[in-house]
């Protein structure tokens, strides 16, 4: 497919260096900004540049986000959630545009890129039923004539902190839910894919200013860790949502905990599918090589283990041999490619050394790795993806190495298998392939997955909008997206009120006067 990357950034607003800072349309620039340029790893051409926000322009976005919040909130919310049915609406003009920019700037195939964009939309939709279904409960009290209820209030600034790898949807996740619920967001996207926050800046700029929205409802600020330091440690922002590494996310969970502030974590995923023997190999196969490669690796939910029932192992491990042949790796704007580079030649480097790493400690290889050479890999951010034999209890595989290297666990009963799908730090998502209703309610079942989210004849990345995405462990137990995860965007408030003309305490407690 040929796609016009002039004419993509020219509707999306990105221009040759871009500021910053962002209060809504004001986009501000600081003198003395650093000025760094955005490289694709598709071809290795410079994209654009983007100027760094300071900490000056931290400070200036928090209070317009502040004064933006006393509005906003007295909006009802179903108003709330027609505003965000139109930015949903302008990103399925945008959809296209936006897409091949995710792709180009991150360098996922297109297909990954486009439905990064549609996960945008789809959240959009949910948050719009959502702003109609902001319920508390009521509750019968023990007093005579009193009634007791709960209710859900906004609780202001939303900080959110996001990945390269995911560089819209998660911003998306948090943001849609948020300003549905009555909250402000300042958004601080990874300094390595900044042009397609900037765009989804633009476009949900536009909704709020035709609607005379004041619009420090949406905050962007580009910049290194520095902004996301100030944020974590701002008490005018009551919640914090990080997505990012294990040891970034106990740096933010710290900072935000020092403070009382709320943190929500989406951290590190070491995810394994489990491959019993009533199986389904060539359905096992599709999720496995997917969720292996899928995103070259680089998804937080990406399959890293699969653990293989010992009478089906050499079948499954030929099947995946013959499979990774067929994987076409290049230029991810081509939708005949399966895979496209990694982020940037820094993750290339941690890809090899995992990989000497895990020869180092007795890893077998059936598919070899490497570095990928010549014109067509000129930006030096393509690999092969990578199978290596191993035990669990290897140091490289307790570690989540963001690159496609798939490691293979032999294992001979179920208990064994969920003991070793669980003996990782990580928890984020987890799968069992099987035909068999017991195996499959044994995996689900309390002493089963550890992990926030437990698939049956599904791999483990593709989660859909509509239930809470997250997990345990180092994985951080956060959760947003669908189900109740609204209720993190908001305060808890009981309300008790007295409508006889006496004053009776509970618990049957007597103080006369």
């Amino acid at each position: 497919m040929s796609l016009n990357i002039s004419d993509i950034l020219n509707r999306l607003h990105i221009n040759d260096t871009n500021d910053a800072f962002s209060t809504g349309s004001n986009w501000l620039s600081n003198a003395d900004a650093a000025v760094k340029d955005i490289i694709s790893p598709t071809d290795g051409k410079k994209i654009a540049a983007v100027k760094f926000a300071a900490a000056d322009n931290y400070n200036q976005a928090v209070e317009q986000a502040q004064k933006a919040f006393i509005n906003w909130r007295t909006l009802p919310a179903p108003k709330r959630g027609e505003i965000v049915r139109e930015i949903g609406n302008a990103l399925r003009d945008k959809k296209e545009a936006l897409g091949a920019l995710v792709s180009y700037e991150m360098g996922k195939s297109l297909q990954e890129g486009y439905g990064e964009v549609q996960e945008m939309i789809d959240i959009a939709d949910f948050a719009v039923g959502l702003s109609r279904q902001l319920y508390g409960l009521t509750m019968h009290s023990e007093r005579p004539q009193h009634r007791m209820y709960e209710q859900y209030h906004p609780l202001g600034i939303v900080g959110i902190i996001s990945a390269f790898n995911f560089p819209v949807a998660v911003w998306s996740w948090n943001a849609m839910l948020a300003w549905v619920c009555g909250d402000v967001c300042i958004w601080k996207p990874s300094e390595k894919t900044p042009l397609t926050a900037i765009a989804c800046q633009h476009i949900a700029q536009e909704v709020f200013k035709k609607h005379h929205i004041d619009e420090g409802v949406s905050c962007l600020l580009i910049g290194d860790r520095e902004i996301g330091e100030l944020m974590a440690n701002d008490p005018r922002v009551p919640l914090v949502s990080a997505t990012g590494s294990t040891r970034m996310g106990k740096s933010i969970g710290a900072a935000v905990g020092a403070r009382l502030g709320r943190s929500l974590l989406e951290l590190g995923g070491n995810n394994a599918i489990i491959i019993t023997e009533n199986a389904d190999l060539d359905m096992s196969l599709i999720g496995a090589v997917f969720g292996a490669v899928g995103t070259a690796g680089q998804r937080c939910t990406s399959t890293r283990r699969l653990i293989i029932h010992e009478s089906v192992y050499d079948a499954f491990k030929q099947k995946l041999v013959n499979a990774y042949k067929q994987i076409r790796i290049g230029d991810p704007l081509d939708e005949n490619n399966h895979m496209g580079p990694l982020i940037d030649q820094d993750a290339v480097a941690l890809y090899l050394d995992s990989i000497e790493k895990c020869k180092a400690e007795g890893g077998n290889f059936v598919v070899e790795g490497g570095k990928l050479e010549g014109d067509k890999y000129a930006s030096g951010c393509y690999v092969k993806p990578c199978i290596a034999e191993v035990e669990n209890h290897y140091k490289i595989v307790q570690h989540e190495t963001f690159a496609p290297i798939l490691y293979l666990i032999k294992y001979k009963t179920l208990e064994e298998a969920i003991a070793l799908q669980n003996g990782v730090p990580q928890g984020l998502s987890s799968a069992i392939m099987t035909g068999n209703l017991r195996e499959a309610e044994q995996f689900l079942a309390y002493a089963g997955s550890d992990c926030g989210i437990a698939n049956v004849n599904i791999g483990t990345s593709g989660a859909e909008i509509g239930g809470a995405f997250g997990g345990e462990k180092e994985t951080g137990g956060g959760r947003e997206s669908g189900s109740d995860a609204w209720k993190v965007y908001m305060r808890r408030q009981t309300n008790t009120i007295n409508y006889s003309k006496t004053l009776p305490l509970a618990q049957g407690i007597k103080f006369d006067l």
